[in-house]
């Protein structure tokens, strides 16, 4: 037999080549109505419900795809700040190692963040979805086997119903066979005709049986194992975002004690500016004694000032930072970046010279401001001790009148146009300061 390429016959070519005729006259038919179609309505359910687990899972891939890029482009760019303050921070200044050390794990974490969500995430994933290109194809297959099956079912009914009418013809000869030929030769011609009949009869019949089964069996495969990959989607799903987020937040983690120590060399490089800046006033102060009293004493207070800034700064634990959450989520049990105790010592040492100039000139201001804030959120009051705030509202802040009622991440203030309208602090009230920004 010729070939007419490779593993292919011209006669495997003329058997598909009918096959594919059959399926599609038989196909006119069922939708013409002139042919019954086997339907299965549980399996079609069970198809619809791949098709979307499917997609589902496809869709998922390609957001994970995303975040990778994302986290890939989060890394690029977390190692070009790394650098900038690398090359910014000079040789002389205190860590300088220690921050190289710090961008270094900095890079590290990055890496192994993404290499984890890779390993544990996308890489189940892609081995969830290989599994559907070839269920989808068994289930095509079950598709055209069933048609065939639909095919030789019909073939052979209408083989069924044409032998009986062969076998009415042949129990009554025809008069003119009967004349113009002897009997014996009667019997042969009927004999031939049977034969001929049950030849196709049997043919069908076998076509139709093996079509069936091979229908069938995949049919049954199919049955038994759509229902389980259905199920096996809420452990894939669940296993893939529990380790997104265990990966997740020891990342965060670890990242946080990076910035931690990132911060601590930082505080005590700003310390040691301070001193500094204190061996300059204190040159000053020498330089100034000869000068007129109000000079001297103007010194002395300025020298005062930075000398109490670097005691703070020396002997103040370094804040340990948390993270902070949404301002919609903001109560007063958060913890927020800087403990309230150094926030609160550090604003009055900072707005020291400031406010004493601004108490002397402008009594419209209110007793025990400190500086002002703006509301970057809005805020809904919960309790009556809270202010209601509204984004854009300037608020004067105030020292508590007790400072160990001063709750972490909370002020104590009034709005200025309040004191403005009625001169009088009784409408001051606590707030969040995280929703708010110092100007």
């Amino acid at each position: 037999m010729a070939e007419t390429g490779k593993g292919v016959t011209a006669g495997k070519l003329a058997i598909n080549v009918q096959k594919r005729l059959n399926r599609a006259q038989e196909k006119v038919l069922q939708k013409l109505g002139k042919a019954d179609e086997t339907r299965d309505e549980a399996f079609e359910e069970m198809v619809v419900n791949f098709n979307k687990q499917m997609a589902e899972g496809t869709k998922l891939q390609k957001d994970l795809k995303t975040y990778l890029e994302a986290v890939k482009m989060m890394h690029d760019a977390s190692r070009r700040l790394q650098d900038c303050l690398a090359d910014m921070y000079e040789p002389d200044w205190f860590g300088k190692e220690e921050l190289d050390a710090a961008a270094e794990d900095t890079d590290t974490l990055w890496l192994d963040f993404h290499q984890s969500i890779t390993d544990k995430s996308m890489i189940c994933m892609d081995s969830y979805l290989a599994q559907f290109p070839e269920i989808k194809a068994r289930i095509a297959k079950r598709n055209r086997k069933m048609v065939d099956f639909d095919s030789a079912r019909h073939h052979f009914a209408s083989l069924q119903k044409g032998k009986k009418k062969d076998e009415a013809k042949i129990a009554k000869p025809a008069a003119l066979l009967e004349m113009a030929a002897p009997s014996w030769a009667q019997g042969l011609i009927s004999a031939h005709q049977v034969a001929q009949t049950n030849l196709f009869y049997n043919q069908a019949e076998e076509d139709l049986g093996r079509a069936q089964k091979i229908f069938e069996e995949l049919n049954v495969e199919l049955q038994d194992e759509l229902p389980v990959l259905w199920d096996s989607r809420v452990g894939v799903y669940v296993n893939t975002f529990q380790s997104l987020a265990g990966h997740q937040e020891k990342f965060h983690k670890e990242m946080s004690k990076v910035g931690q120590s990132v911060h601590v060399f930082l505080h005590l490089l700003i310390t040691l500016q301070m001193i500094t800046c204190a061996c300059f006033a204190l040159s000053w102060i020498f330089e100034a004694s000869c000068r007129p009293r109000v000079d001297r004493a103007q010194s002395s207070s300025y020298l005062f000032f930075y000398f109490s800034l670097i005691f703070l700064h020396v002997f103040t634990p370094i804040p340990s930072f948390k993270p902070s959450f949404s301002p919609s989520a903001a109560k007063k049990t958060t913890t927020v970046n800087q403990p309230a105790h150094y926030r609160r010592h550090l604003d009055i040492l900072l707005v020291l010279p400031q406010s004493a100039v601004t108490n002397g000139s402008d009594s419209e201001l209110p007793p025990g401001f400190l500086y002002k804030v703006k509301a970057i959120h809005d805020y809904t009051a919960t309790d009556g001790d809270e202010l209601e705030l509204k984004t854009g509202d300037v608020v004067l802040v105030l020292a508590f009148d007790n400072p160990d009622e001063q709750d972490d991440g909370w002020l104590m203030g009034l709005k200025e146009s309040q004191w403005l309208e009625k001169k009088e602090i009784s409408a001051k009230g606590v707030f969040p300061e995280n929703f708010t920004q110092r100007f």
